[in-house]
């Protein structure tokens, strides 16, 4: 951190659960501690209180909390912060107003208009961060020339633009005025195409850490870290660049420290804290991510890419339905687990010190309600106990009875499955880009992370894991360590070509001198800056947007002075997605220039060499695998450089506990930290009997491969739709086509793959080879439309003559064929106009690829009258390499686990999680049916809805108690329609098992065994089981909408939602635009439905609207909520959407929607929501009303507007007592990362 002499610099990590300080000490010597960072009996500030009590420990005086801090002794304090992540969590930042252009007042509320969570049916979603709303009368537009346009003015990025209406500034005044009147001193300003003319935006944060100290720091240098890995001086640290700036700081640690000392090698970084565990990659520069959300808020900054999930030492521990379960539920800093002796819940911290990992003595004396005692070993084992007795209930009383399990048993059981839980992201991680998990350094820390580090390694097949010796508080290390950054960025449209590079070095040079003055004016010399251009590249036409810099790429002939970005790009796309397209322009979408003032910490605490063999402190006993054993413990303080350590043993210091499992070694290294040698596993045997606990990893690991398989289908894809909206699922099926893992969940998929596997083990029986991959997309053959092909491949295995098991991939192509380009035609009224078909096509035979044949199948639709064959062959035929890609990596993944456990074990336990969902719905249906008998209600329960064309949609729902099943009748539906409204079979059942996950409340393996309790009556030659050549396109789209609300009706979940997918489709001779839009959720007993959101089998996120009119020739006049569209009732339906288009081309539009005849019900007296509307109006200002589905021309100057429908409302509105039943549930800890935004996106389609 460097400074004057005789003074203190601090660096300090508050986290969610500790705050650590690492100081600097005048002359040299290095003072740690942690604390708790909330103690609101002891002290206002963890971070302050820290330095008061290491001021008061070097100085012996004594310098009382209720006083300002003597500042005269501190040089520097860097500090990490949760703050910033805190202040979205709980909403509690400043008071802040919206600005935004007049028609998009809802736009934030909206979002992306998909939700988090698809399964609850509350659609819990964060709440503004805004209280106020002003609409700006203000617009610009992007200038296309058309007559009476106005004069055109340039943006930043070089598009020009026409303003059709400045901003009204006097008007404005007085409306601020009264905002400030209110109290209201900070404005977040949205307006249209302000990243281009920003002459309309002006933004002003306040923040400030002064309090605690004499004279408000004023002669102390304080830096944040940022969450891009740099400091920045405390006035210039805002907050949107401060939610990973705690976590940063360990990323930049073991950067600093692990990869210079394992000579490079690439390191995945594990902080594993308190409350949650952070997952990031380091192998010689920073990986960030430009876009990521956190609490339902999404930053477009740039992020380290640190990926959060909720498996700290705090995730809480519960068994449900046969399953052990950690997390998502954290107990936090208060009260803590069940150790902290504050009453809180059992985590996984208590289930280390129930094994003997923890040693109570090693910790001080901080818990229990004075903050004076030490850890409680016997909470731990009463908390725990509680748990294990409904183990062991479920052992002896379930299906498979079996032994009953120690607690120690218990306890190492959940620690097994957190690890497992904990490995999924990090496969995740380095799938995701191509890299080997094994060929890593795995990088340990956090005050939790050196109990599992040597598990974490084994199960990736890493054989070394690095400690740093200050590993409890290396994210406070890491701050100290960290250089200050400065950046500056600015939008650009310019094409990647020989005829910019000008332009783009003379914009990355403004930028470069802005960087560098910056940091001067911070105190560093020239010769301590540098600097690092980065250029956002992306293909033309497409959105996966790359930030590369040319480091590595030096300047050419044919490329900008600042290096080859154009080669650094390539490079990098290859890698990460297997293929490049050279024929395709490159597009800058930003500029972006890195500034670094060097500013590094000098340790001066060299480690000793070892004299002697290491001294044993203690014995103990810890309890592995097969029971007890004698564990040598450890002094980290006493061991010297070469001290050799066998496990099993325990290392301690005063921040951290480090686990050396049996069959690992660990060494201390020159710089005193400590490198383990991770020795292979005892192979433990396990039966194909019922184990809870490798039932829950078997769970992860069956999840695991799906997520595998899907990461290689995008990775490899080439078509938009899979490759960035990830309209694809990768599952995996046992030896009878059972489903046994699918991934993701996407809801119109659910449980339809399973028909098609099945279908095509009875069409071809034993006609089934290896090196057979199958084809299908047929609505009898378990299809769900067309467009979706679904790829399956047999798997043989030595000694076995039918196959093991199967392995499947379903993607979305953009077009397959048809009347109308996308093969989705709205009028379509039979199979063949909708596209090519596929029954049971062998796409590969005897290892072969079938291209002529396959090619000819895609064509075939042109020899029908009025239809064309494919519109795109060649992402067709790329796009099904790629899903027999993810297929073959689905096989070897299940052929690695067959070989660690067991072709026999590997099957059992598919049946297993088959069984364990079957439990789940069980339990779900008996619940139900015992709370009907309670209130004296028939066991028997029904529903009817209707479809715009008077079509119905019947179910009547028969509970059996004793079996916990039930038969669901579809009988009375009506006939199949003229029109393609029918939905396949496999849709009606992808439908019943959402309802049936949601019903359940909670996470449970979505598979097979969830429609194992359920016999379903659909009636053939009915809309719901239609004839095989019936049209199915809005079957898929909009009937099973109806079907899930006839579902949850039937079952008084919920009121109705807006039951419509209002899919709008717009194109002509060179352009074409597809977009579904949200409505209103219904109420539910104990919640509000949630306005402005895509509800059940949907999740789509609608296109943003400054790229929409940059694409497309439209100008989007309004997007926000249809004000009281939803239905009345003690808890209202949400409200709908208004959204208009104005049109600066001639098109086609087309409109496919539903609930614009009956309205979407109210429950319990609620009333229900509005009807849908799709009006256009013409340009002469006549006003037609389009009906539900339609296709039509528009002009110039005409505008669609429509009105989505409003959820139903729950419960008598007169009523003002709450209803029971709410579903609140306790707050999990947010994931966050790529990965999470990986799986947050493939969900929102």
């Amino acid at each position: 951190m460097g400074g004057p002499e005789g003074r203190f610099h601090f660096a300090i990590d508050r986290g969610g659960t500790f705050t650590d300080v690492f100081a600097q000490c005048p002359g040299g010597h290095v003072r740690v501690l942690k604390l708790l960072s909330e103690d609101p009996a002891n002290y206002v500030d963890a971070p302050t209180e820290g330095i008061r009590r290491i001021l008061e420990q070097e100085g012996g005086v004594l310098l009382p909390r209720d006083r300002p801090l003597d500042t005269s002794r501190i040089a520097s304090i860097r500090m990490g912060t949760t703050v910033a992540t805190n202040a979205l969590l709980e909403r509690q930042g400043e008071r802040v107003a919206l600005l935004v252009t007049r028609g998009f007042r809802d736009l934030l509320h909206v979002g992306t208009q998909a939700r988090a969570d698809l399964f609850d049916l509350a659609v819990p979603m964060p709440e503004t961060l805004y209280e106020e709303v002003l609409e700006v009368d203000e617009r610009v537009v992007l200038y296309r020339g058309e007559p009476g346009a106005g004069t055109p003015v340039k943006g930043c990025t070089g598009d020009l633009l026409e303003v059709q209406q400045p901003v009204d500034l006097g008007g404005l005044r007085g409306k601020l005025e009264g905002l400030l009147s209110r109290g209201i001193r900070s404005l977040a300003v949205v307006l249209m195409h302000s990243y281009t003319w920003a002459q309309h935006e002006q933004q002003r944060y306040v923040q400030g850490f002064r309090r605690g100290f004499q004279g408000q720091l004023k002669d102390v240098q304080v830096l944040f870290m940022r969450s891009d890995g740099g400091l920045a001086p405390m006035d210039s640290f805002s907050g949107s660049r401060a939610v990973l700036s705690g976590p940063a700081g360990g990323v930049v640690g073991y950067s600093a420290t692990t990869y210079r000392v394992e000579g490079g090698q690439p390191v995945i970084g594990f902080d594993m804290g308190g409350t949650s565990t952070d997952v990031s990659r380091y192998a010689g520069e920073f990986e960030h991510v430009f876009e990521a959300s956190t609490a339902g808020v999404t930053l477009q900054a740039p992020q380290l890419d640190i990926n959060t999930v909720a498996a700290g030492g705090g995730s809480r521990l519960f068994f449900r339905s046969g399953l052990f379960v950690v997390g998502p539920e954290s107990a936090g800093a208060h009260p803590g687990p069940a150790c902290y002796r504050k009453g809180g819940p059992v985590t996984v911290t208590d289930a280390n010190l129930v094994l003997g990992r923890l040693l109570p003595a090693s910790f001080p004396c901080i818990f229990g309600p004075g903050e004076d005692q030490p850890l409680s070993p016997e909470a731990s084992r009463k908390a725990l106990e509680a748990v294990a007795t409904e183990v062991n209930s479920f052992l002896t009383n379930g299906p498979c009875p079996a032994s009953p399990l120690s607690l120690e048993e218990v306890a190492m059981g959940f620690v097994r499955v957190a690890n497992e839980a904990m490995c999924r992201p990090i496969r995740a991680l380095t799938q995701a880009r191509g890299h080997d998990p094994s060929a890593h350094v795995l990088a340990c820390f956090g005050g939790a992370g050196g109990q599992h580090a040597c598990a974490i390694a084994r199960a990736l097949g890493m054989d070394t894991v690095h400690i740093h010796r200050h590993s409890g508080l290396l994210s406070a290390l890491g701050l100290a360590l960290a250089d200050v950054v400065h950046e500056a960025q600015e939008p650009c449209s310019l094409p990647y070509a020989p005829e910019t590079f000008a332009q783009l070095d003379q914009r990355l040079g403004r930028l470069e001198e802005q960087c560098v003055e910056a940091l001067r004016a911070q105190g560093f010399p020239r010769s301590q800056i540098s600097t690092e251009s980065f250029l956002h590249l992306r293909y033309q036409g497409t959105d996966c947007a790359l930030m590369v810099s040319a480091h590595q790429h030096p300047a050419s002939a044919r490329s900008p002075r600042a290096g080859d970005f154009g080669a650094a790009f390539v490079e990098r796309y290859m890698r990460e997605f297997g293929f490049i397209i050279p024929e395709r322009p490159v597009v800058v979408d930003d500029v972006r220039v890195r500034g670094t003032g060097s500013s590094s910490l000098r340790l001066e605490d060299v480690p000793k060499a070892h004299s002697g063999p290491p001294r044993v402190d203690k014995m103990t006993q810890c309890y592995f695998e097969g029971g007890y054993q004698e564990t040598p413990v450890y002094l980290l303080g006493e061991l010297g450089c070469g001290h050799k350590l066998q496990g099993p043993c325990l290392i301690i210091d005063s921040n951290s506990t480090i686990l050396v499992e049996p069959g690992c070694q660990a060494e201390v290294t020159e710089t005193g930290d400590i490198r383990i040698s991770v020795g292979a596993e005892t192979a433990s045997v396990v039966g194909t009997q019922l184990d809870p606990i490798h039932l829950s990893i078997f769970s992860h690991r069956f999840m695991s491969i799906a997520e595998q398989m899907g990461r290689i289908l995008q990775r490899t894809a080439i078509s938009t739709n899979i490759k960035e909206r990830l309209d694809f699922s990768c599952a995996l099926f046992g030896p009878d086509g059972g489903l046994v893992s699918n991934a993701p969940h996407i809801p119109v998929h659910l449980g339809a793959m399973q028909e098609t596997v099945q279908f095509q083990i009875q069409q071809l029986g034993a006609d089934l080879h290896p090196g057979d991959v199958l084809l299908s997309n047929h609505p009898s053959a378990g299809g769900s439309h067309l467009p979706d092909l679904t790829v399956i491949t047999p798997v043989f295995w030595p000694g076995q003559t039918r196959p093991v098991f199967y392995v499947a991939s379903r993607g979305h192509h953009a077009d397959i064929g048809g009347i109308t380009p996308g093969s989705m035609p709205p009028h379509s009224t039979s199979l063949q106009q909708e596209g090519a078909v596929f029954l049971s096509f062998k796409l590969v035979h005897g290892g072969v690829f079938q291209e002529e044949a396959v090619t000819e199948a895609l064509r075939a639709p042109g020899k029908i009258p009025g239809c064309s064959g494919t519109r795109n062959l060649h992402d067709n035929l790329s796009d099904l390499r790629a899903q027999v890609a993810a297929n073959q990596k689905g096989i070897q993944l299940v052929g690695e686990l067959i070989g660690q456990y067991g072709l026999d074990v590997v099957q059992a336990y598919m049946g297993h999680i088959q069984a364990n969902a079957e439990l789940a719905v069980r339990d779900m249906l008996r619940a139900f049916g015992t709370a009907r008998q309670a209130r004296g209600l028939p066991l028997e329960v029904s529903a009817e809805d209707h479809m715009d064309d008077g079509s119905p949609i019947r179910l009547r729902v028969q509970i059996n108690m004793s079996q916990g099943s039930a038969v669901f009748d579809f009988s009375g539906s009506g006939p199949e329609v003229f029109g393609n409204l029918n939905a396949p079979r496999a849709i009606t059942l992808s439908a019943l098992i959402y309802c049936l996950r949601c019903l359940v409340g909670r996470d449970i393996p979505l598979n097979q065994g969830c429609l194992a309790p359920v016999r379903v009556v659909i009636p053939k030659g009915s809309i719901l089981d239609p004839s095989p050549d019936a049209a199915v396109v809005g079957g898929n789209v909009l009937t099973s909408q109806r079907v899930v609300d006839v579902i949850l009706g039937a079952f008084g979940a919920c009121a109705a939602s807006q039951g419509c997918m209002n899919n709008v489709t717009l194109g002509n001779a060179h352009m074409g635009y597809y977009e579904t839009v949200a409505g209103g959720a219904g109420a539910g007993p104990g919640w509000h439905g949630r306005s402005g959101v895509h509800s059940h089998m949907t999740n789509t996120r609608i296109t943003d609207p400054e790229i929409l009119e940059s694409r497309y020739p439209v100008i989007l006049r309004r997007f926000e909520l249809r004000l009281g569209s939803g239905g009345r009732g003690r808890f209202r339906g949400g409200d709908g959407i208004i959204r208009e288009l104005l049109f600066r081309e001639e098109a086609l539009l087309s409109v496919l929607t539903e609930r614009r005849a009956f309205q979407p019900y109210g429950l319990m007296g609620g009333e229900p929501g509005a009807r849908g509307l799709n009006l256009l109006i013409r340009k002469d200002g006549r006003t037609v009303n389009l009906g539900g589905k339609t296709s039509v021309p528009v002009y110039p100057g005409d505008v669609f507007c429509l009105h989505t429908p409003g959820g139903g409302g729950y419960g008598d509105p007169e009523d003002p007592a709450p209803l029971p039943g709410s579903p609140l549930q306790p707050l999990a800890f947010p994931e966050r990362g790529s990965v999470y935004e990986y799986r947050r996106a493939q969900e929102a389609v």
